[in-house]
């Protein structure tokens, strides 16, 4: 556009926070803004111009800007647009204005004023092209096309470009662009110019002794080496520079005595080493690690009783046993401080918050906590170490995690003890023999150390799923405590005050956009999960939360309010069904109880009788024990038929557990089996609001067994109004929640016989 070329009155204006864009130059732009986009193609549908003006350091435009054509504009997918604007002219903004919602402006074209005498004019240029020149020739690597606008023969076309190039600040080159006179903007230009040259000198000044001491330093170690040379060949000894350093560092690190016998004697190795030699690694990586140990450095521990205990119940819901067994801990400390830490080990399903729990001990503890996988590790040395003389050879893991917590008595979380293998580099549980026994450990010998390290201040814990595969001289170092899997309503309440308020704020959302009922969470419990922990509940609630978090990205910030009718409009539907009991009661199907990993639930029973001579069917993936438990229900009724049942010889008795694909197995179903037989062959429906769970002997007796706390709440949950418990378990009810054992009828039973009043409808 010539200078005596119309232009538009009204403009779009963009204000451009990073920098000034000069009449002649060129600025290349990539665009996701919508309104910037919107802007660019109103622009083009009129005068392909658009208005830049920079950004003033308070935050408003100024008032001089540079008129910019379109020069090249491409679109990409996504809403993005690169483009090319090409500055043309100057003008000042006389009016702000908003056209068709886009920022807008009335302007007023500027133009350059020249002086009368030419002479001055091209004396100036000259003066500006050779300083342009110096700027070249001290900026090293510029490319060759950037040299040839020294060629350029018009002055105001010169100015611009060579400003444009210039590290000046954003108020001295504003100054220049509202600057009308070509001479005075020379002037301001030469001042621009003056100050990059010196900065230029003063960068190739500094650069000039950085390569000169660079190049003394090289000198120096030449001569030094020389110097070792000949001092070696003379007959005598030079000293290793890192043996200082370090025998310095060593003299001011306090020490066990042993720990500083073995550095003393690497540090005399390492001081008559070349410290290129491999062997010179090699010691002094071992002085550094002894340097970089917690040998004495401990942290005070918090024995607020109080205190701890609020910390524990912040971070976990119910686990009674494990936060007493922690206050005990506590105490025996406070109470005696020389006093052997005792291993524990947490033994529990998945998702129970065993690992969780030794974050908190930590806490409450005010220690610091380290936590080691042991899941997959099969050689020893991850335990003890290589020795040193290995090539990168390293410390095991103990002693590292020592190092990493920088404290000598740490809480040490040895996760998934019970996955460790073993293979012909040894057996990691052997090792651990040491670690874990309290009255070995105050001397642990790491391979790569190979000097005692006191282990007995260490606060040590265990997790595991089972103890199965724990070998026994292991197993017997550890306190046991189990962690069983949650119940239901246990389950509702970790959710509400832990899982619901984490997932909610990961997901960027608040109280005011979703909450939960407690039977939108006791429908996910039931319906989507069968776990004893709360990981799958937690994924279930972080799924409604992120699809909730969609709807108000996408501009809709309603409440939503999950309950049970809701949920499966996140979640689909249900995954999981329980069994439920009868409507009435039926011949041939007894109620059982059965403890899973995921809580307890009622076990029908059911027996069907067909022409035969005596034999048992067993079908629904029963185990050994649950087969020899209905072989001995079915041998105690034979011996104690009675005219109210027929003879069992003459059917075939089919037994058969539903959930078929589900693996059963355990002898607490006994009397349940011998209920479901004799109700069968005497045709006297059972009841079926009763449970019972027990073992039984072929003398009719009935024995205790385990979960009944687990068994009860399931019986609850199913609708069960009664439950038959050996008489041994009825001191385990103690367990059970008062609520949930207030609403049961319990009935002790030491017997078949007296088990069968309670469950079988003989009649008048």
């Amino acid at each position: 556009m010539t200078k005596g070329e119309e232009t538009p009155e009204i403009i779009p204006i963009h204000m451009f926070g990073e920098g000034i864009l000069m009449p002649y130059t060129i600025l290349p732009l990539t665009v996701t803004d919508p309104d910037m986009i919107a802007m660019i193609d109103y622009a083009v549908e009129r005068d392909k111009i658009i208005g830049v003006v920079a950004e003033s350091p308070s935050g408003e435009g100024y008032s001089v800007g540079t008129a910019a054509g379109i020069y090249k504009l491409y679109r990409f997918p996504g809403d993005v647009v690169r483009l090319t604007l090409k500055g043309l002219y100057r003008f000042r903004i006389i009016e702000d204005l908003t056209v068709d919602n886009i920022n807008s402006a009335r302007v007023q074209r500027l133009n350059t004023t020249y002086p009368d005498s030419t002479d001055e004019l091209e004396a100036w240029r000259r003066s500006i092209e050779m300083q342009l020149r110096k700027i070249m020739e001290l900026t090293p690597g510029i490319p060759d096309e950037l040299q040839l606008i020294t060629l350029l023969r018009d002055p105001e076309r010169l100015g611009f470009v060579a400003a444009s190039g210039l590290e000046a600040s954003l108020a001295r080159k504003q100054t220049f662009l509202e600057e009308d006179s070509i001479i005075r903007r020379f002037r301001l230009l030469r001042s621009m110019m003056n100050y990059e040259i010196q900065r230029l000198k003063l960068r190739e000044h500094i650069e000039g002794q950085v390569r000169m001491e660079m190049e003394q330093d090289q000198k120096e170690y030449y001569l030094k080496e020389k110097m070792k040379v000949i001092q070696k060949e003379l007959g005598g000894s030079s000293i290793n520079p890192d043996a200082v350093e370090l025998g310095e560092r060593l003299d001011m690190k306090e020490l066990p005595e042993s720990a500083r016998t073995a550095a003393a004697e690497e540090l005399k190795r390492l001081s008559k080493l070349h410290p290129g030699s491999p062997e010179a690694g090699v010691a002094r990586s071992y002085i550094e690690w002894i340097l970089q140990l917690p040998w004495m450095d401990a942290t005070v521990d918090r024995l607020d009783i109080g205190e701890a205990e609020n910390i524990l119940n912040e971070d976990h819901y119910d686990l009674k046993d494990v936060k007493e067994r922690v206050l005990e801990f506590l105490a025996v400390r406070k109470l005696n401080p020389s006093g052997k830490a005792p291993i524990i080990c947490f033994v529990g399903p998945p998702g129970v918050g065993k690992t969780s729990m030794g974050r908190s001990i930590a806490r409450a503890l005010g220690r610091k906590f380290v936590r080691l996988s042991l899941g997959g590790v099969h050689d020893e040395a991850e335990i003890r170490g290589h020795r040193k003389t290995y090539i990168g050879a390293m410390p095991g893991r103990i002693i590292q995690g020592l190092k990493d917590a920088g404290a000598s008595n740490p809480v040490f979380m040895l996760d998934e003890i019970d996955k460790i293998g073993r293979d012909f580099r040894g057996d990691p549980t052997s090792a651990l023999l040491e670690v874990l026994d309290p009255e070995q450990n105050y001397s642990f010998r790491d391979n790569y150390l190979n000097t005692p390290f006191d282990l007995s201040s260490v606060k040590f814990i265990t997790t595991g799923n089972t103890l199965d595969t724990i070998p026994g001289p292991l197993r017997d170092r550890m306190e046991i405590i189990r962690i069983p899997g949650y119940t239901e309503d246990d389950k509702i309440e970790i959710a509400r005050r832990y899982l619901v308020r984490r997932q909610v704020k990961r997901t960027g959302l608040s109280g005011k956009l979703i909450r939960f009922k407690r039977s939108g969470l006791r429908c996910i419990v039931k319906r989507y999960t069968r776990e004893a922990g709360v990981r799958e509940l937690e994924r279930c609630i972080g799924t409604i939360c992120r699809k909730h978090a969609v709807r108000v990205a996408s501009g809709d910030p309603a409440l939503i309010v999950i309950t049970g009718k809701t949920v499966p409009d996140f979640l689909g539907s249900w995954k999981f069904t329980r069994e439920s009991i009868l409507s009435e009661p039926a011949v041939g199907v007894a109620t059982g109880l059965a403890w899973t990993a995921v809580g307890g639930e009622i076990l029908m029973i059911e027996t069907l009788l067909l022409p035969g001579n005596g034999k048992l069917i067993l079908t629904g993936q029963l185990g050994d024990v649950m087969k020899e438990s209905a072989q001995a229900a079915l041998s105690w009724i034979r011996s104690n038929k009675s005219d109210l049942c027929n003879n069992p010889a003459e059917f075939d008795i089919h037994i058969h557990v539903p959930a078929g694909a589900t693996p059963k197995d355990g002898p607490s179903a006994g009397v349940a089996i011998t209920a479901s037989i004799l109700s069968a062959l005497s045709g006297k429906p059972v009841r079926n609001k009763t449970a019972v769970t027990g073992e039984i002997t072929l003398r009719g007796k009935v024995l205790p067994v385990g979960g009944i706390k687990e068994k009860v709440i399931g019986a609850l949950s199913a609708g069960i109004e009664r439950v038959l418990l050996p008489e041994e378990n009825i001191r385990d009810l103690e367990d059970v929640p008062v609520a949930q054992r207030d609403a049961l009828e319990f009935v002790p039973i030491s017997g078949i016989g007296q088990a069968m009043d309670h469950l079988i409808v003989w009649g008048d």
